[in-house]
């Protein structure tokens, strides 16, 4: 693009497109072997790759992010960002670096919302099922 712009990379939640499952199955799951530990800061490379499978939204300040191989990180926004609880798709804003980081805006409905921390982490809290 001209300008040196950046297309963001959008991924639609696996919750409500079980399909994107299906396309995925071929690719490789083999750990890295210097992966971080849980609660320190991390990086998803090849985002335009499609490196990221997965999102959970937490509430409008956190959501969890979860790459090909499966590994879960937990992204803090700098701000509330309004419309992330209602997001079905969001994109994800890496300013050219094809690294998903603690620099990467998560974009939700033309809304903008920066990064806080990347961090590695345990997978999403499970959410109470609603009695009735």
């Amino acid at each position: 693009m001209a300008g040196g712009m950046t297309t963001p990379h959008f991924i639609t939640s696996l919750a409500g497109a079980a399909a994107l499952v299906v396309g995925l199955s071929g690719l490789s799951a083999t750990p890295a072997s210097t992966a971080p530990a849980v609660g320190e800061e991390a990086s998803i490379p090849f985002v335009s790759a499609g490196s990221i499978r997965d999102f959970r939204v937490v509430d409008r300040d956190t959501l969890y992010v979860q790459d090909i191989q499966r590994n879960w990180y937990r992204a803090e926004l700098m701000a509330p960002c309004t419309d992330l609880p209602f997001a079905e798709t969001i994109g994800f804003d890496v300013r050219g670096t094809n690294r998903f980081d603690r620099f990467s805006s998560v974009l939700v409905r033309g809304q903008h919302c920066p990064l806080k921390s990347l961090v590695v982490s345990a997978p999403p809290p499970k959410k109470a099922k609603k009695k009735g």
